[in-house]
């Protein structure tokens, strides 16, 4: 008896395990489970908000972003473009002002350009006033101090210092300049006086003591002109007052 309950009981353990098996393998029983997984994969596939933050910080991969740098990229261009333009347009014209309004040639004042007149005075006593008129038709700059020479001469005057300009002496077409010569000690200190009766007035360049352009020879009185060794002469000036205060 119990050998029979024994086999029967066997017999109902293999059916059921065999019917579990084929619901398996028919999709029945764990159908629901298999139709979650599916889903689960599909939530893994769709996430693209990932790939759009990236695009959102710059990286150069997908659409919107290439086409938001393009639209930066035109304007940048753009406004390069005309601020370069502009920019190189004013430059040139400054640069051409710059040019214009910069330092002229030096133009000297000379023999050639112009003319020259020594005239004692009588007020103070023992000057004489060089007068020189500018008769080019451009303007032209008196530097430093006339360099007087009578006859044949061996020495140089010396200018008086504390007649020195604060700036170049220069003379438009027409305009005259001026410079003072003390001829002689009115208290009759100086030495080797002597009469002059031919002048050569020279004129200094850009630096002292070099050669400004031709001298000129004013016409002297008949009877000459009286200096000694305390013969000196001024700085150009711009007045004829100023010239004869020394």
């Amino acid at each position: 008896m119990r050998s029979s309950r024994l086999r029967l009981l066997a017999a109902a353990g293999i059916t059921l395990a065999t019917l579990s098996l084929t619901a398996c393998q028919d999709g029945t029983g764990t159908g629901d489970e298999g139709a979650s997984a599916p889903n689960a994969t599909a939530t893994a596939d769709t996430p693209t908000a990932p790939s759009s933050k990236p695009a959102t910080d710059g990286a150069p991969s997908n659409g919107p972003s290439q086409a938001g740098g393009g639209t930066g990229g035109d304007k940048g261009s753009g406004n390069g473009s005309g601020s370069g333009s502009g920019s190189g347009k004013e430059k040139g014209a400054d640069q051409g002002k710059g040019s214009d309004d910069g330092p002229r040639p030096f133009a000297a004042c000379n023999g050639s350009n112009t003319t020259v007149t020594a005239q004692p005075v009588p007020r103070p006593v023992n000057h004489m006033l060089i007068t020189v008129k500018n008769t080019g038709s451009k303007l032209c700059d008196l530097t430093y101090y006339p360099v007087l020479r009578f006859d044949e001469m061996q020495w140089v005057p010396q200018p008086v210092e504390e007649s020195k300009p604060q700036a170049v002496v220069s003379l438009n077409p027409g305009e005259s300049a001026y410079a003072g010569v003390l001829l002689s000690a009115a208290d009759g200190s100086g030495d080797g006086g002597t009469t002059g009766h031919r002048l050569a007035v020279g004129f200094q360049g850009r630096t002292p003591n070099s050669d400004g352009g031709p001298s000129a020879i004013p016409s002297l009185p008949a009877k000459g002109v009286y200096y000694d060794s305390t013969l000196a002469v001024t700085y150009w000036q711009q007045s004829m007052d100023d010239a004869l205060t020394y």
